[in-house]
């Protein structure tokens, strides 16, 4: 009787899948080759006949997945320029397994790296990458795509697992399990079904938080209001589906200045969100000089430290003011080595004290040497723009808003403030750490996208040019929304007292799945049947290899976790390149983990 072939499941074949497979490729050869010399105690006993089959179990095509799927609108735009998006791992992901060079997506592409692309492109890259990477796999392993949904997982700890896909008899048997679904739908709140309820009712429309490329945008009705709650990249995209996407086009006029021509067919979106403003424009010019010295005062040693407190540790108390001085240390850093004729202090003097000092001192030492405050490094005042911003009525709040999205474009497009850069090259340094602390809550991921995965610049100019339009008008900070009188009711803390109706009510945001109201059968049951969560209903996995842990602390041997929907969620499936990609180190740590399990138990079959 020949063996049983042993077999890897793994759910979710977008690019986290994609950079799964692509690590099992590059480590093979190392770990799953035909020598069973060294590997869990097996000796020589091994030749690798058995080969592996891997299941790749995703409805949508592998490569780009869901998200960066090809089918989708030509009009929407990836967030990050083409230079800096790549599958492919470089001497700065701090892993065990090889490095295998590839071309980021402007190379090949044979784009202009400072060009942002659309998703349609990002998924034929993508799909491109997988291809390579089937290519790339050792003889005698296989992959098998299911076009399918998983909707459960079951088995024992020691035996083999059955995924059970939609419209399929009979399970897959899998030797592991690898979950790499990326986003998830999530069950609507508490407050999502009172507004379903109260539209239901009174034949309203009530768009709950979805992504933009797959919801049905044809119930908001031309000319008509409606009422837009999110102002982030979930809003630039339904931005562009209901003005570009129905027939409107730009112009440009001789001073530069975007016109929006309207076709007739859009409604009149009322934007607002907590804080009332879009995203930060991306950053429009290239570093030059010294980089700052990154990690500094949020390194390794500062989160073993966390990491070991017997108690544990709290974000705002413990972790922020490390962040905080690790961003003000860059944004300085920046000033004093590239403008110092803005500062009064020389920066080894300044440098010296500001290790030294605390909060308290720190804000003295900055306002002694930093003359100008539009210099200095204010987190608070950068969380919350409007804060104390009133109008008098809609009408001059427009006028306020459009001068902050202006001096935003300028500001970002303006290299005599750099610091902005130090910055963002401080919080994707700081990313790489706060991974390894796990679910640190929903705040800092807010923060960090609101400040470093903005809309391209481009975008901003469309918005402004809409707003003169009339076509889209802003609601303000502090956005609130109420069901009344057979209507939605806005308000904003921008206009006291002053309120919109329409008859139309969008989320302009992700759902936020926990793994009690996600959607996804399969991750539901397995919270149900003892995976551990964390409070913020994140699926709890080791870090060291993405293990799925159960309530007692214990990793499952045979099943594993990778992405936003665990909490050791890193900053994406693809990176800039030359940034040591947590994703690639997680996608790394688990494929030497999976394959060196899987060749552990062929040896012992064969033996």
């Amino acid at each position: 009787m020949s063996a049983i072939r042993p077999s890897l499941v793994i759910v979710g074949a977008g690019p986290r899948g994609t950079g799964l497979l692509e690590r099992i490729a590059a480590n093979a050869p190392e770990l799953y080759g035909s020598s069973g010399e060294g590997v869990g105690g097996s000796g020589g006993s091994w030749d690798g006949s058995e080969g592996l089959d891997i299941h790749l179990v995703d409805p949508y095509p592998p490569g780009g997945g869901r998200i960066w799927r090809e089918a989708q609108s030509p009009l929407l735009w990836m967030n990050s320029e083409a230079q800096d998006v790549t599958m492919f791992t470089d001497e700065t992901v701090d892993m065990a397994g090889p490095v295998r060079e590839g071309p980021t997506l402007h190379e090949w592409a044979a784009l202009d790296g400072r060009v942002f692309a659309d998703r349609q492109r990002q998924g034929t890259y993508m799909r491109w990458v997988y291809e390579q990477t089937v290519a790339a796999l050792p003889p005698g392993i296989r992959v098998h795509h299911h076009a399918r949904r998983a909707l459960r997982v079951v088995g024992p700890r020691e035996g083999r697992q059955q995924v059970w896909l939609e419209g399929r008899p009979r399970p897959l048997l899998a030797d592991l399990v690898v979950l790499t679904l990326g986003h998830l739908d999530a069950e609507l709140d508490q407050e999502q079904r009172e507004l379903a309820a109260y539209a239901r009712a009174h034949d309203l429309v009530h768009l709950p938080p979805d992504f933009t490329a797959d919801s049905d945008l044809s119930a908001l009705a031309p000319g008509e209001p409606v009422l837009v709650r999110g102002f982030g990249l979930a809003f630039v995209d339904l931005m562009v589906l209901l003005t570009e996407g129905r027939g409107g086009r730009y112009e440009t006029g001789p001073d530069g200045e975007l016109t929006y021509l309207a076709s007739g067919r859009e409604p009149v979106l009322h934007v607002g969100s907590r804080r009332g403003v879009p995203y930060h424009s991306k950053i429009g010019y290239d570093w030059t000089g010294e980089r700052p010295p990154l990690p500094r005062f949020f390194g390794p040693g500062e989160v073993d430290a966390l990491l070991a407190r017997p108690g544990g540790f709290d974000f705002r108390r413990d972790v922020w003011p490390l962040v905080e001085k690790e961003l003000g240390f860059a944004h300085y850093h920046r000033l004093f080595t590239a403008h110092p004729e803005r500062t009064e202090m020389a920066w080894t003097d300044f440098e010296e004290k500001y290790a030294a000092g605390d909060s308290a001192e720190i804000q003295a030492l900055v306002a002694s040497a930093v003359p100008d405050t539009a210099d200095r490094f204010d987190p608070a005042a950068l969380d919350h723009p409007l804060d104390g911003v009133r109008h008098a009525s809609y009408d001059e709040l427009q006028d306020g808003l459009r001068a902050y999205i202006e001096g935003d474009l300028t500001r970002r497009h303006d290299s005599s403030h750099s610091a902005d850069m130090a910055v963002f090259l401080g919080l994707l340094s700081v990313y790489g750490q706060l991974v390894r602390l796990g679910d640190i809550g929903s705040w800092w991921h807010g923060f960090f996208s609101y400040l470093a995965s903005g809309p391209p610049g481009p975008r901003l100019r469309q918005m402004l040019a809409l707003s003169r339009a009339g076509v889209l008008r802003f609601l303000g900070a502090g956005m609130t929304v109420s069901a009344s009188d057979g209507v939605f009711r806005a308000g904003s803390a921008g206009v006291p007292g002053e309120y919109v109706e329409a008859r139309a009510l969008v989320e302009a945001r992700l759902p936020h799945p926990t793994v009690e109201r996600t959607r996804d059968s399969l991750l539901r049951e397995l919270y149900a049947e003892g995976a551990a969560a964390t409070p913020e209903g994140l699926l709890a996995v080791d870090p060291a290899d993405g293990r799925v842990l159960d309530r007692s602390g214990t990793p499952h041997p045979r099943r594993f976790a990778l992405g936003p929907h665990t909490d050791a969620r890193g900053s994406g499936a693809f990176t800039r390149p030359r940034t040591g990609g947590p994703a690639f180190r997680q996608n790394d740590a688990t494929a030497r983990a999976a394959l060196a399990f899987l060749r552990a138990l062929s040896c012992r079959a064969a033996a």
